[in-house]
Parts: structure tokens; sequence; C-alpha cells
């Protein structure tokens, strides 16, 4: 028994030895000697920037899936698709662009004028507030809303974000996020 405390001690003080960054700016940055690093950063298997809304943010469940896909659109803004399915025959799609207010994001939906939603991430989810302005009453047919929707980030890649595919208000399969 007192040669398992011993290792257990061992452990600790090696643990506890460990050069450790602090919170604060050193824990963005990149390793550049660790190449493993690098390439899931890239890749968007590791969170890179949280301030930054670029990615795929993705979700399959009974109805159908819903998907949404966010890449960069000069200093400070970004640029959206988003498809909600509600079954076989009814889907919402939408596209705009996304600015940062403070802490949240702001969508702001093509074709729709004063059509506006404040999202946020929390905990690698985005979500969409429940309540849309009534400016938003047209942005999907029927009784089908983007209301509520929350979508969980499958990737942080501006490259996985270009190359989802996502059905348009037509029912045709593209790349909105590619142009």
């Amino acid at each position: 028994m007192r040669s398992a405390s011993t290792v257990i001690a061992a452990a600790l003080l090696l643990l506890s030895g460990c050069d450790r960054h602090g919170s604060g700016a050193a824990d963005t940055e990149v390793d550049a000697d660790n190449p493993l690093e690098i390439a899931a950063r890239e890749r968007g298997v590791v969170r890179g920037d949280a301030t930054s809304p670029v990615g795929v943010f993705e979700r399959a469940h009974d109805l159908g899936r819903d998907a949404m896909c966010v890449v960069p659109d000069g200093a400070g803004q970004w640029r959206f698709a988003v498809t909600a399915s509600f079954g076989t025959s009814l889907s919402c799609a939408a596209k705009g662009t996304i600015v940062q207010d403070r802490d949240v994001w702001r969508m702001r939906f093509a074709g729709h004028e004063g059509c506006e939603a404040t999202v946020r991430e929390d905990e690698d989810e985005l979500r969409l507030p429940g309540r849309l302005p009534p400016q938003c009453a047209n942005l999907c047919p029927s009784r089908a809303s983007l209301a509520g929707l929350r979508l969980p980030r499958a990737s942080w890649s501006a490259d996985d974000a270009r190359g989802l595919q996502i059905r348009d208000a037509r029912g045709m399969i593209g790349r909105p996020c590619a142009d």
C-alpha cells in the first residue's frame, strides 16, 4: 500500500512541475513547433479563436438535418447560410451576414429588411432566440421558423464551411458558403 501512495505522490509532483500557461493571450497562441497542433487547428479539430463564428454548425434529427456554415466576409463580419428541416416537405433556408456586437453575434438575414437575431455560442452550440422579430415572419414558409434553433458546432474550419452542402429554398443542393 505504501508503494502505491509513493507512486501517486510522485505523479502529483510531476504534474505540478509541468510548465503550464496561465490564462490570457498565451492560451490562444499556437505552438509553432508542434505539427499536430498546427494540423488540428488548420483542419478545425481544435478550437482556434473563440471570438469567431467561422465554421460549421450541424444537427441531424428525426425530421431531417439542420445546418449552418459561416465564413469570413471582411473585418469583423462574416456571412452565413442556414437550413432547418421540419420534415420531408417543409424546410427553411436563409442567408445573411453576422457582425460581432460585444459578446454576442448579430445575424442579419438577407432580403428581409429589419430581420435580425442576436445569437450566441454556448458550450459549442449556436442558439437562436426563441422569438424572432415580426420582420422575420416571411423568412420560412408555412408555419416553419428558425426561432429557437440550436446547432452544435461541428467544425471551426472555414474550409469545412465552404464545403458544406445545404439544400436551398428550391430543394437544390449547393455550397452557399463557397462563393
